[in-house]
């Protein structure tokens, strides 16, 4: 499966260290991952490039005009013959989450549609978006940072990018629990020891630690993601005493 990003930006540029380097330059070389970036510039019918104008019923800043976007999305779907899954990255939208990582992952074509200014003419996002994504309750200048965050997050779930499974499974957030702490050489940093059982070679107890390093963590800095399965979570972190069998 090959898995192409379409992004439509003003600031095309913005784009080439991080999806041309580390390991989504990787899967690119490799054709496992594609990219597309169109300057919405290049679309507008205005002698000097022009995308935005005033907001009707005033207010401050400047609105993104809808023909550009949408002659520029249209390029796309030419290009294609269908019409791939397009997300708008606006502080308006659901927050992302590696479930929907998971999700978008599933796709064959997503195109970023990546917003500036004051926003969007609400009226090519009506005819043309599928969906609204917020990487947090936050607002940034544009929207290049965000989608660069989301076709980071989809890129590393797909078959290939990585170089296993478990590079992905053992990480924070995609089981419900942030990651358990990672050490290597030199055995002693600072004073500071590596934990014991993680020389032991015992993997059983290595797994039983990490999992519980793992759920204490969860529970000290995201407590909204531990409630969510607390009971759970507290009996692995207090189990019941173990009967003594009679003899």
């Amino acid at each position: 499966m090959i898995m192409n990003f379409h992004i439509l930006t003003l600031f095309p540029e913005m784009f080439g260290g991080i999806i041309h380097t580390s390991i989504l330059g990787r899967a690119e070389e490799k054709g496992i991952l594609n990219f597309n970036i169109l300057n919405i510039r290049d679309f507008s019918t205005s002698k000097h490039n022009r995308v935005d104008d005033a907001p009707y019923g005033g207010g401050r800043g400047m609105v993104m005009q809808a023909p550009p976007v949408y002659d520029a999305y249209m390029s796309v779907v030419q290009k294609l013959g269908s019409k791939p899954h397009v997300i708008h990255m606006s502080p308006k939208g659901a927050v992302f989450n590696q479930q929907k990582a998971i999700e978008l992952a599933k796709k064959d074509n997503l195109l970023f549609l990546c917003g500036h200014y004051e926003g969007i003419d609400q009226r090519v996002l009506d005819e043309i978006a599928d969906e609204e994504i917020s990487i947090g309750d936050y607002v940034l200048t544009g929207g290049e940072l965000p989608a660069m965050t989301v076709i980071d997050a989809v890129s590393r779930m797909i078959d290939g990018v990585l170089s296993n499974e478990d590079s992905f499974t053992d990480e924070s957030h995609f089981d419900g629990l942030l990651e358990y702490p990672q050490y290597t050489r030199p055995p002693i940093f600072m004073g500071r020891e590596v934990p014991e059982v993680l020389l032991s070679g015992d993997h059983a107890k290595i797994n039983e630690w990490r999992r519980r390093q793992s759920i204490l963590i969860t529970k000290e800095n995201r407590p909204d993601m531990y409630e969510k399965n607390a009971a759970i979570y507290e009996t692995e972190l207090n189990p019941p005493p173990k009967r003594k069998r009679k003899r």
